[in-house]
């Protein structure tokens, strides 16, 4: 039923619909203009505008492949189903998700990511009229998990009984703290406040959620999607993301990171600036951060292994990439 109310707001677009495949929360559309994403959503009307204006704006240069949003027959953006649930129909393409095992791959699409912040530096002026989303200080972000990973160790010091993750978290505190204090500290002597101050005020965007899901490897280069987290901030954030999830699969095995930066910069060259901040983002222990807030909010009745898990992973990649940060940005924690 739910698929069937879902397909019946395809109704409204002045489009023909020739077949569709359903995945998860969204489906693939045949039609006579070409492939489409229907898909479910939760963005406003006015981010959905936004997004489109952005989106509308880099289609037409023509520089970058995007997943642009379709109007309807009566110009709306978002539709909702009689079941309550909202999507939105976007412009697709025939191709498959970026492989994060291909080397090459990933390199290509560390280029594509510079290439895409140079044409959002293009098309932001003309996307200014609307209200542009903005990103958080780096300064005040880090101090709020750190604040966190507080919280969660003064949580399992109080419990008598504590299971194997509980053990492992707090054997691991103070050296992974300490390094997430030193990136803390490391930030607010550096530039990174005034980087991000210039980059809001300039509406420099960024995508928000760069990674290899929303990358779709085409005969004729590289599409990216799923622009809805698009705000003003550090760009090199998107940079960040990318390197860290595609280094955690590789080892953090320093060739491969020197290709994917030196990719990106071949198209658009760091700043010192971006540097320094790109280094410290990605010497901030993250993932040991993300999985100890993920156990914290969990029902600790029953902890599967895979926190600990996670847990140990977590702990052995930050050992791993310390020669990466000394060798690539002189970083020593």
């Amino acid at each position: 039923m739910r698929e069937e109310y879902g397909l019946e707001v395809l109704e409204k677009y002045n489009i023909e619909v020739k077949g569709t495949r359903k995945i998860r929360g969204a489906f693939f559309c045949d039609t006579n203009e070409g492939t489409m994403l229907l898909k479910e959503t939760r963005i406003s009307e006015r981010r959905a505008l936004f997004l489109y204006r952005v989106l509308s704006l880099l289609e037409a240069r023509g520089n970058v492949k995007v997943d642009t949003p379709v109007f309807t027959e009566e110009g709306e953006l978002l539709v909702t189903s009689r079941e309550g649930i909202t999507y939105m129909l976007k412009k697709w393409y025939q191709g498959r998700e970026c492989d994060i095992r291909q080397e090459n791959e990933v390199v290509r699409a560390a280029r594509q990511l510079a290439l895409l912040h140079r044409e959002l530096d293009e098309v932001s002026a003309d996307a200014a009229e609307l209200e542009v989303p903005e990103g958080k200080s780096p300064v005040e972000m880090i101090g709020r998990h750190n604040r966190e990973l507080k919280k969660v160790r003064t949580f399992i010091r109080s419990r008598v009984t504590k299971n194997k993750f509980e053990y492992l978290f707090l054997e691991s505190f103070d050296k992974m703290y300490g390094i997430a204090e030193e990136v803390l500290l490391r930030m607010e002597a550096s530039g990174c406040g005034k980087l991000y101050g210039e980059s809001v005020n300039g509406a420099k965007l960024a995508h928000g959620d760069y990674n290899y899901h929303n990358l779709l490897i085409l005969k004729e280069g590289i599409a990216v999607t799923d622009f809805e987290r698009v705000h003003a901030d550090i760009q090199v954030n998107d940079l960040y993301y990318f390197i860290r999830k595609v280094m955690e699969k590789h080892h953090w095995k320093l060739k491969s990171g020197q290709k994917l930066i030196e990719a990106y910069e071949a198209v658009r060259p760091l700043s010192l600036e971006e540097r320094e901040y790109l280094g410290l983002s990605l010497a901030y222990p993250e993932k040991f951060w993300k999985t100890a807030g993920n156990y914290y909010r969990s029902n600790k009745a029953w902890i599967p292994e895979k926190y600990v898990e996670k847990l140990e992973l977590a702990v052995r990649q930050c050992e791993e990439k310390y020669e990466f940060l000394e060798e690539i940005f002189s970083l020593k924690m």
